[in-house]
């Protein structure tokens, strides 16, 4: 009977050692596959995202600011008045951002209002 019980302690130990090694391996996958598929975002898109009006509305066609604003950084859109309610301040906010700022390709946006 003891030799039962010491055994099915064992098999418990190596259960939960497998587990650790199974883990531990399939962590390491997770964090090699995520750094090498990651995807670069353009930092001018964050700062242009707080300048929209924030109504989420799709007047311009998008969804939402975020989609807008990334239509302006890939240079699918050049007119900020695309958004039906950004007010005329915060348009050459963004105006004047996209123009001077340069991308992660070193060049900048030409946008106008």
């Amino acid at each position: 009977m003891l030799v039962l019980a010491i055994s099915s302690v064992g098999l418990i130990f190596v259960a939960v050692a497998l587990m650790v090694i199974l883990a531990l391996t399939l962590g390491i996958a997770i964090a090699t596959v995520s750094d090498k598929f990651k995807v670069q975002e353009d930092p001018r898109a964050g700062e242009v995202v707080k300048m929209m009006p924030g109504a989420n509305c799709g007047g311009c066609g998008y969804p939402g600011c975020a989609g807008l604003v990334d239509a302006f950084v890939n240079g699918k859109v050049t007119k900020v008045k695309t958004c039906k309610v950004i007010n005329q301040e915060n348009a050459q906010k963004v105006v004047d951002y996209l123009n001077s700022t340069k991308g992660p390709d070193g060049k900048t946006l030409k946008v106008t209002l």
